[in-house]
């Protein structure tokens, strides 16, 4: 097995498991990821995931001895493994943290960076190796890198190729949080089980906002924002909120 799914408490745990190849992602992996997210997606008794790696490594990226097979096509690897993770990562209305467990390079890199919100141990580090080997980012490198760190110094880590350790990133923005050795697996679950007690349905109409606001004017973005607030309204979790704000005591939100 390449990966492996876990869920306790509303959190889906997937893990991906090839440590003797730091992560890599080959096409058993990309797949059954695929099938993992589907089946978290419409599991009502799911509320967060959490995506992260076994061993040393987060994600090494792809399995290069599966990419250069000469049977194998490169473009068909994007098109049918990393393209249909990205969508699944950005369009499933659940928070999904990356809890970026050591390095995260090339497409592993971006795996992560397409989650919600990352967080990372102090020894993990983040690098765009593609064009070490002469390839461009993938893996929606191109359209979040730019978008978290800006311009220029997307472009220049895209093209140097440089390695970005935890807390580098934390401070440019490229991630959420950093949390020492120690202090990273209790963290990690406390952040998650959070998620997973908060008001669902609204924590997905903000992913919808978030999404769209790439691509609308202010204007498109206003009038969306209507029509998710009105929608946000007729939820059993704002109710509960506005019950629990009133009566000052702390809501119980069960993601309906």
């Amino acid at each position: 097995m390449t990966y492996t799914t876990t869920i306790r408490d509303g959190v889906a745990w997937l893990r991906m498991e090839r440590p003797k190849a730091f992560n890599a992602v080959n096409r058993e992996m990309a797949l059954g990821l695929q099938a993992a997210l589907d089946k978290a997606e419409t599991d009502a008794g799911i509320r967060a995931i959490v995506l992260t790696g076994e061993g040393k490594a987060f994600c090494a990226g792809q399995d290069l001895k599966e990419a250069t097979d000469p049977d194998t096509d490169l473009q068909a690897i994007v098109r049918e493994h990393y393209n249909p993770l990205i969508r699944r990562l950005r369009k499933i209305e659940k928070p999904i943290l990356a809890a970026v467990n050591g390095v995260a390079a090339g497409a592993g890199a971006n795996l992560a960076l397409a989650c919600d919100i990352v967080v990372a141990k102090e020894s993990a580090s983040f690098i765009q190796a593609f064009s070490k080997i002469g390839l461009i980012p993938d893996s929606g490198g191109t359209f979040m890198l730019p978008r978290l760190i800006g311009w220029q110094k997307a472009s220049a880590l895209m093209m140097l190729g440089d390695k970005v350790m935890a807390d580098e990133a934390e401070r440019l923005g490229m991630i959420y949080q950093v949390f020492a050795e120690d202090e990273y697996e209790e963290a990690v679950e406390k952040l998650a089980a959070t998620l997973a007690s908060m008001p669902t349905k609204g924590l997905g109409l903000t992913k919808r906002a978030l999404n769209k606001s790439a691509m609308q004017t202010l204007d498109e973005q206003l009038e969306g924002e209507e029509k998710w607030q009105a929608a946000a309204a007729q939820t059993e979790d704002y109710a509960e909120g506005v019950a629990a704000f009133l009566e000052k005591r702390k809501p119980t939100f069960k993601g309906k």
